[in-house]
């Protein structure tokens, strides 16, 4: 164990009021969460036999535990704990549930910087996980960062001020790295209310760049529900820009909570497999160590009209 384990920071996680109508539906029996945080990440707190208890409970019958890694000195998930601990760990435990019918997959949610792309690259090579999550984080040195995002955000045009993370995720995905694309426009969260989800709900061109390098990369585009308990009171990305991906060819998705305490485990997921279907897609895209497979939606999500199911 590292000495960054006692370095814990945690942050509030109330849903915001827009969204309660979506949380307030306990997920049941759903085949997957592809995104849960336990207290091998900075920011959680979650014991990972708390998530399978409550997964087994609502049978839930996979989740995939995606623990934080960061490659930035001083960044929160810098040196927090080791690649050996944290396999350890969900391996020991995905062993203890299986026979609850319960199975528990070792991923990672990597922070992408431009700056440590081959840091990562060579830790992704060295180290083999389940499944691999790329994502963008809003640190200190942001311009999104609550300290400065008023500042960034006044008299800019919207293409500006959203360029710096739409350019780092867009390397992000280009990089090849990654099997998913985690909340791919996170952003949102520190933009409102200085900018508004309708506004950038205005201006979908902004997101084509993206989805298109996605579709060209085969990277799976999740649909990460923690944005219906944060401001924007709407998923990562909201439902439109999942239906454009589908539209630019786009099959590959997956749905995740994002979850960081026992509370949030599966908040709102019942929402985002409805964003999957109404999207046309009728099945999400997982990985387990080996290639990609497909997992089918429940029949009460397939049966909304036009869902496939293939992907790419």
């Amino acid at each position: 164990m590292t000495a960054g384990r006692s370095a814990r920071v945690l942050s509030p996680a109330a849903p915001a009021p827009a969204a309660s109508a979506a949380l307030t539906v306990q997920a049941r029996d759903l085949p997957l969460d592809s995104h849960v945080h336990t207290d091998l990440s900075p920011d959680s707190d979650a014991p990972i036999d708390a998530y399978a208890s409550q997964a087994v409970e609502r049978d839930i019958a996979e989740i995939a535990i995606t623990d934080h890694v960061d490659f930035g000195p001083g960044m929160p998930a810098y040196g927090f704990t080791s690649f050996d601990e944290r396999e350890r760990v969900v391996r020991d435990a995905a062993e203890r549930w299986a026979p609850h019918g319960l199975a528990i997959r070792f991923g990672v949610e990597i922070s992408y910087e431009r700056g440590h792309e081959a840091d990562i690259r060579e830790h992704l090579a060295r180290n083999a996980y389940d499944y691999v999550i790329g994502s963008v984080h809003v640190f200190s040195h942001s311009p999104y960062h609550a300290e400065r995002v008023a500042a960034w955000t006044a008299g800019r045009p919207l293409a500006e001020v959203v360029a710096p993370y739409f350019d780092e995720v867009l390397a992000a995905i280009r990089s090849g790295l990654f099997d998913t694309l985690g909340h791919l426009d996170f952003v949102k969260r520190y933009l409102v209310p200085h900018v508004t989800t309708a506004q950038l709900a205005a201006a979908p061109e902004l997101y084509e760049p993206l989805l298109v390098a996605l579709v060209e990369t085969g990277t799976a585009l999740e649909v990460n529900t923690s944005g219906l308990r944060q401001p924007p009171a709407e998923t990562y990305p909201a439902g439109p820009i999942v239906e454009r991906f589908a539209v630019l060819g786009g099959t590959a998705v997956t749905a995740g909570s994002d979850s960081h305490r026992t509370g949030s485990f599966t908040s709102g997921l019942e929402a985002g497999y409805g964003v999957v279907a109404a999207a046309g897609l009728g099945q999400l895209a997982f990985r387990r160590g080996g290639s990609r497979v497909g997992v089918a939606l429940p029949d009460r999500f397939r049966t909304r009209g036009g869902v496939t199911g293939a992907y790419t």
